[in-house]
């Protein structure tokens, strides 16, 4: 390992700091655009040993654990600069794909902060700690308190650790839902084994409690609200990150789908578009997590005034929906994983849907499925990033295709 001077000339598209070197380029965590730093230099990675020139964009991070934690990753940014970066993740993501659109402002989604968090738990000379793996290290990283989480996950690391306590090295995942926390327990089989009668009798203040996906302890359903639909929240089930953040994805989804009368929502979930598509349309939605479609049709029944929903467990994947399945939809909505819908986006290059509302956490895979779309004939209008992970360099987006085609072509 090496010292030597580095000038930051930019900001890569994983949140760390780009310097040229000797004829190539290293990343330098947690340094700004602008910067002259002495860096410690391993490979094609540098580690800051002083700051000789700071950025005027340089501000101070407001946890303490930030540079050694491995979450945030720019709360050392100012915020301008910052958003213009997020937001041109997504530009330069579609323009790697040929594809020139105009991509709005970047939507702070963080509202009162992230619902949801998963910890490590670890027992250590006598101690039981609990946080985030450190930042480039597989070490736990011991932690009293995480400020970008809601309020009522304010106690997360207490509950971590009264967890660990009985039952020995285990990840503890909390969701903040409307009627208490939920939580969700990995660990080794025999731990947990020898551990659930004592965890079923304790008190660690949650509604639910689940170990390896079985229910320990129910104190009250875990209950979480879209729109005006409350949905009863399956164990170890997927959620936004915000509150904030689901709300400005469903609202910017429901706003493209304007006045659509048959509306297919792909990739559903619990039903977080879905449920509230269903309020001006009749909506068919599908998803591979049979709990969650078991959720999302659970809440439809018990909900008055919405239109006909019918949701359906189907591996999209493997098995999308092919253009003769759309031709009933005038809007179509897909919303997948971060690998995208790539299988899905063909079928929809293929078909005579009018309008394609793609909501993408990647912007790599979403430019990929846009240029499919666009080739397919339809051309992409709105697109409006979104970050509810901020101070990191993930980013959602939701973006609309219309058809201009009567007929796709093959892709």
């Amino acid at each position: 390992m090496t010292e030597t001077q580095l000038e930051i000339t930019g900001m890569g598209r994983r949140g760390e700091a780009i310097a040229a070197h000797d004829g190539g380029t290293l990343d330098v965590p947690y340094a700004l655009p602008g910067e002259t730093v002495r860096a410690a230099v391993n490979g094609a990675r540098a580690r800051i040993v002083a700051i000789e020139t700071a950025s005027p964009d340089r501000i101070a991070p407001f946890c303490k654990f930030f540079s050694r934690c491995g979450g945030c990753q720019l709360q050392h940014w100012r915020d301008e600069p910052y958003r213009d970066w997020k937001r041109g993740l997504v530009v330069a993501a579609l323009k790697n794909r040929g594809i020139e659109a105009t991509v709005a402002e970047l939507i702070d989604a963080h509202g009162e902060g992230r619902r949801r968090v998963s910890l490590h738990v670890r027992r250590q000379d006598g101690a039981v700690l609990a946080g985030f793996m450190a930042a480039r290290s597989h070490d736990l990283l011991d932690i009293d308190r995480c400020p970008i989480l809601v309020p009522a996950l304010a106690g997360a690391m207490d509950i971590a650790r009264a967890i660990g306590a009985r039952l020995g090295d285990c990840d503890v995942a909390l969701t903040a839902t409307d009627t208490g926390i939920d939580s969700a327990v990995k660990v080794e089989r025999e731990l947990a084994a020898r551990a659930l009668q004592g965890l079923a009798q304790a008190d660690f203040g949650l509604a639910r409690l689940t170990v390896n996906n079985e229910p320990v302890a129910i104190r009250a359903t875990p209950v979480v609200t879209m729109g005006r639909v409350r949905v009863a929240l399956p164990p170890v089930s997927f959620l936004q990150a915000t509150a904030a953040g689901e709300a400005a994805l469903a609202q910017l989804v429901t706003a493209a789908a304007g006045k659509a009368k048959k509306i297919a929502d792909l990739f559903c979930g619990i039903g977080p578009l879905a449920l509230r598509l269903a309020e001006t349309a009749q909506v068919s939605a599908f998803d591979s997590d049979r709990p969650a479609i078991a959720a999302l049709d659970r809440a439809r029944r018990e909900t008055s005034g919405l239109k006909p929903v019918t949701a359906t467990a189907r591996d999209l994947f493997r098995e999308p929906l092919v253009a003769g399945e759309l031709k009933d939809f005038d809007t179509v909505v897909f919303d997948p994983p971060r690998a995208g819908a790539e299988a899905q986006a063909r079928q929809l290059a293929k078909s005579a849907v009018k309008t394609v509302i793609a909501v993408s956490c990647d912007p790599a895979s979403f430019a990929r499925d846009a240029e499919i779309l666009v080739r397919g004939g339809y051309r992409l209008g709105a697109v409006a990033p979104v970050d509810q992970f901020k101070w990191s360099s993930h980013v959602e987006t939701v973006a609309v295709f219309r058809r201009t085609q009567s007929l796709a072509r093959s892709t």
